[in-house]
């Protein structure tokens, strides 16, 4: 099978950079390649073509074979000398309005180019018969491997997070939700918003229902050379379909979340157009149910959303010794305190700077959380992020939601040198213990994984790579402090069982102003302060 996998590049909108595109794609494919292809989303050119004119002259050459979609603007219709697809220079070809494209290795990929449109159509748009057509050509070959389209599906952010800086429900298109329910791909890539986002892989079948399909992972890319610097090249192994055994297409990776078109994709709403159009349009709504309002009209009922409704934290069951407010609480081990949480040294702590970050009211997970906390929570990650940046460590942020009755987010300083065994040490340990441990993108949050109520282990490594592992039965509960004081890391063996690490209240006081001292020029709460 390992001779049937594909290295697939996928930038989003060039806009006629091409020389900062090809430089990129050249020094990629040196170290990390060789690949087979570069996709290209979104709008290739732009109404300035002068670099791309050494390339169609063959002064210079394209390093990978390049397959781009036709035009957005009708400005730069010229560069394309056959709208229904051509070789625009060696190694560069246009794949037309729409189809599929079969590679030699079996990987079928489907390209949609232009924007939606209601009423006329021009070299610049699609429109539902060519929708209709694709999915035609899905149902007789039906093993979509990657679906590449200029726009965005309007639906895709439903039950996961949403992205910054665009509002696919606004400005992406309902026919492209549509295909993408219809045909399954198991990637999805875009461009045209400028934004880059990994949206969480969604699931293709009913859960209890239907058997198991495969997932669907969408991804948006950024403009080719953004001064953001948002990602816009993405590189990725795929064995086509046809060559995964069906078990493994299948399995449902832990971060799976529901498929976020609505079964209405099935059928086309209609309505008669204006007589300016000169026929009839077509339009459908992913996300909404339609009653009459009396009038003969049709109105609009959001779809309740099972993820969406509003969760009311748990209430500590007794004496809680976390909650800020409690007689419980320590009070002397606080170390900073904000408008949500608070962050405060460790009991037992693995290292002397071993901290912890809490909710100042009950929260029993982070997937609990309400927005105001959460983002407080992340603030402190970042500032003690800085902290320890400046003394030379890195952080490892790590929660087990299990057998424990408050979120608390465990805060231990690692040395740099020991940050390239951290994924290896927590996969290890964790095998070795009964359980495997799963990655899960970086832009996902906890939330949008493990549902509230959820037993979970999960830790945030310095590298970016979040691992997680949902508790079914029973949990090592000394699993992350096991991780972080091995040999490679800290090499603390002895200090696993936080119990054997504790020390007198008096040291505890000292060890906490040492603390707050060396927080105190990354402490944002303190910015707040008016006297």
């Amino acid at each position: 099978m390992g001779d049937k996998v594909e290295k697939i590049l996928v930038c989003g909108d060039v806009e006629g950079r091409v020389n900062q595109l090809f430089k990129r794609v050249s020094n990629v494919n040196e170290k990390n390649g060789p690949f087979s292809m570069l996709l290209c989303v979104g709008d290739f050119f732009s109404a300035n073509s002068t670099q791309w004119l050494p390339y169609k002259r063959g002064d210079l050459k394209v390093p990978i074979p390049t397959y781009i979609l036709g035009p957005h603007d009708p400005q730069v219709v010229a560069n394309y000398p056959n709208l229904k697809g051509c070789e625009l220079c060696e190694n560069v070809i246009y794949l037309g309005p729409s189809g599929i494209y079969p590679c030699n290795s079996g990987l079928k990929v489907m390209y949609l180019s232009g924007k939606e449109v209601l009423q006329s159509k021009t070299e610049c748009t699609f429109s539902n018969s060519d929708i209709q057509a694709l999915e035609t050509l899905a149902t007789s070959k039906p093993t979509i491997d990657i679906l590449i389209t200029g726009q965005w599906p309007s639906s895709v952010c439903s039950f996961a997070k949403e992205p910054e800086g665009c509002n696919p429900e606004t400005t992406g298109s309902k026919m492209i939700s549509r295909l993408a329910f219809k045909v399954q791909p198991r990637y999805h890539f875009s461009g045209t918003e400028g934004v880059y986002y990994e949206r969480l892989p969604y699931r293709n079948h009913k859960v209890l229902n239907e058997p198991s399909r495969h997932v669907t992972r969408f991804i948006g890319l950024a403009k080719v050379g953004n001064p953001e610097k948002q990602k816009w090249l993405y590189a990725f192994n795929i064995t086509p379909m046809l060559h995964v055994e069906l078990s493994e297409l299948n399995k449902q990776p832990p971060d799976v979340t529901e498929c976020p078109y609505s079964e209405n994709t099935s059928q086309l709403q209609t309505q008669t157009a204006t007589k300016s159009s000169g026929g009839t349009q077509f339009f459908y709504d992913m996300n909404a149910k339609f009653e009459d309002d009396g009038r003969g009209r049709k109105r609009r009922m959001e779809d309740e959303r099972a993820g969406e409704r509003k969760h009311k934290p748990p209430k500590p069951t007794g004496p809680c010794w976390f909650c800020l407010a409690s007689p419980e609480v320590e009070k002397h081990l606080v170390v900073s305190v904000g408008n949500h949480a608070y962050v405060a040294i460790a009991k037992g702590g693995l290292v002397s700077h071993h901290l912890l970050i809490l909710p100042i009211t009950h929260f029993q997970a982070t997937s609990d959380l309400d927005d105001d906390c959460k983002e407080e929570i992340e603030k402190f990650k970042l500032a003690l992020k800085r902290m320890f940046k400046s003394k030379g460590k890195a952080v490892v942020f790590f929660e087990r939601n299990y057998r424990s009755q408050h979120l608390q987010v465990q805060v231990i300083p690692v040395a740099l040198k020991a940050t390239g065994h951290l994924m290896e040490m927590f996969m290890n340990i964790a095998e070795s213990n009964g359980f495997e441990l799963d990655e899960i993108p970086k832009l996902s949050e906890i939330s949008q994984v493990a549902p509230p109520g959820t037993p979970f282990f999960y830790v945030e490594l310095p590298s970016g790579e979040k691992l997680y592992h949902r508790i079914k039965k029973s949990f090592p509960l000394q699993f992350g402090r096991e991780v972080l004081a091995s040999s490679p890391i800290l090499n603390v063996p002895e200090r696993v069982d936080w119990r054997e690490c504790q020390i007198s209240k008096e040291e505890e006081i000292e060890e906490r102003n040492v603390i707050r001292s060396t927080f105190q020029p990354f402490d944002f709460t303190l910015e707040d302060d008016s006297d």
